[in-house]
């Protein structure tokens, strides 16, 4: 039920109001007595948020409401306002017929796989310790969470020359990254700023084919950044002065060389590029790789010379600050980065990129493919990765097979320094995956 990003699924399929009453009531047994929970815009929020709050009270937990707010913001009111668990009602960047529930713990981190194992042995036993009359939790409100977010947000970075900023919301809940950009000194735009979950501006997710508006506006204006979100605004991705959308792995690059020093190690999942391992070389620090998920990049960030971690989905996370994926945040940083080193072309410029390879093939049985496919790699090769997938790397390049978590399918990465080099070992790849479903 729950992936590494929690529950998420099609409203009144998958994701219904009885399935947040049982997470609510299996949040409280589960001894969490104080839990702060929010939503993104989405229509269907209000009433899977009222279930969920009624299950946390049923079963004795006191709930503290905070309304719509970006999910790095009620994850961080987890902290502020002393309580044990937080549960944000989002589907993050998926559509608008989604709809899910993320718990987070005080750090900031999301529930962990023991956590979600736990809630789910609930769920589907039903065993719940519902609470008599005398014993029901309450629930109140509080409308502080987003002025203690900015506050933070404001204390994270020094801008001295603010410059023009166009922050594209996505109809989201992110509108806190241009209120802060603003309070700091930025001249601040804002596209599709107005909250719908319907997400009529563009598609939830922030990408190269959705952004096209906003690669307009900072190709053909003197805004220096652009800055788009997800629906629950715990992704960020940029565009450039040029109006070109920056690849993830280099911006993922670019926020790794700037906190990282001598010694340190970024936290970065299974799939990431080259380009960051090049960056960090430059400043004597290394990549240590994780499973594909931001809680598994936060978890690994909790080490002490891990300084940051990152996904190239657009989650980035500074340990110093909170556990959880702060795209607002990370809006801040790369406006802080871009006023104190120069135009954000020039230094996505720096960061040298190689020719990688993505392919997803159907097969009916994941696991049993997955199997025969780490047999097979083993046979062949001595120093094979089985963390998440199968991950195979060489002297000038690598090779990732790794199977969707939500669809059927077994997804493949190659990627070297020659892009002769990165076909012939897309091409291996491949063949151990239909080798595999044969």
């Amino acid at each position: 039920m729950f992936g590494t990003s929690g529950i998420r699924g099609t409203v009144g399929e998958d994701v219904t109001a009885s399935l947040a009453l049982s997470v609510g009531r299996a949040v409280a047994s589960e001894g969490h007595d104080r839990v702060v929970v929010g939503r993104d815009p989405r229509d269907s929020g209000s009433l899977l948020l009222d279930a969920l709050a009624a299950g946390l009270g049923e079963c004795g937990a006191d709930v503290i409401e905070v309304g719509v707010e970006a999910t790095p913001t009620i994850a961080r009111a987890v902290s502020a306002y002393d309580a044990d668990a937080g549960a944000v009602i989002t589907a993050s960047h998926n559509p608008a017929p989604d709809n899910g529930i993320k718990l987070w713990t005080p750090s900031g981190k999301a529930f962990g796989p023991a956590k979600r194992e736990a809630i789910e042995k609930r769920l589907e036993t039903a065993t719940y310790e519902l609470q008599p009359w005398d014993g029901i939790g309450t629930r109140r409100q509080r409308t502080d969470a987003a002025d203690q977010h900015a506050a933070a947000l404001r204390e994270a970075v020094s801008i001295d020359d603010p410059p023009h900023v166009v922050v594209d919301v996505g109809n989201g809940a992110g509108a806190i990254t241009a209120r802060v950009l603003a309070d700091v000194g930025c001249h601040v735009e804002t596209l599709n700023g107005n909250p719908d979950g319907s997400f009529p501006g563009r598609p939830s997710e922030p990408n190269c084919e959705t952004l096209s508006t906003l690669m307009t506006v900072l190709e053909t204006t003197d805004a220096a950044v652009g800055i788009a979100h997800d629906g629950d605004a715990d992704r960020m991705v940029a565009v450039d002065d040029t109006g070109a959308f920056v690849p993830k792995d280099v911006l993922l690059a670019l926020f790794a060389r700037t906190a990282a020093g001598e010694g340190d190690r970024v936290a970065a999942p299974v799939d990431t590029s080259l380009a960051v391992d090049d960056a960090l070389a430059e400043e004597g620090a290394t990549v240590t790789r994780t499973r594909v998920g931001d809680v598994y990049v936060a978890e690994r960030t909790t080490a002490d010379d891990v300084v940051f971690g990152g996904e190239p989905s657009g989650a980035w996370i500074w340990p110093d600050e909170t556990l959880c994926p702060d795209a607002p945040l990370a809006a801040c940083k790369l406006v802080e980065l871009v006023a104190e080193r120069g135009p954000l072309s020039e230094l996505v410029e720096s960061i040298p990129t190689h020719p990688i390879e993505r392919t997803s093939i159907t097969v009916d049985d994941k696991s049993g493919a997955m199997d025969r496919v780490e047999e097979r790699v083993a046979d062949r090769y001595d120093d094979v990765e089985t963390m998440d997938g199968v991950r195979v790397e060489s002297s000038d390049g690598w090779f990732l097979i790794r199977a969707s978590g939500t669809e059927p399918v077994v997804r493949v990465t190659a990627e070297a320094r020659d892009g002769a080099r990165a076909d012939e070992l897309a091409d291996e790849a491949i063949e151990f995956v239909t080798g595999a479903t044969k």
